[in-house]
């Protein structure tokens, strides 16, 4: 998996920008995903995926051996779902 320096290496040299910029242009995609799934919106690239946020109510959940009920809070989980392009480019040999 690339780690967070490999990506901006990488985007740095591919987009001929500087590190610090990349930088920048990443904090400001992942404030702009954070917002938009804060909301429940889902946010589709084209030939990369779509990003969406998922919320799951509260549930009561019970201790099997001692009988004990906990309500656990609601949750959101964050979902990505490849595009077919990007599926068949990573699927290349």
């Amino acid at each position: 998996m690339m780690q967070h320096k490999e990506l901006v290496d990488t985007l740095s040299k591919s987009l001929g920008r500087s590190k610090s910029d990349i930088n920048k242009l990443l904090e400001a995609l992942s404030n702009v995903v954070g917002e938009r799934c804060s909301e429940l919106d889902s946010i589709s690239v084209p030939r990369f995926g779509t990003i969406e946020a998922v919320k799951h109510n509260e549930t009561i959940e019970e201790d099997k051996s001692t009988g004990k009920r906990t309500l656990m809070p609601p949750r959101m989980e964050m979902r990505f779902t490849p595009s077919t392009v990007l599926k068949k480019r990573l699927n290349q040999p």
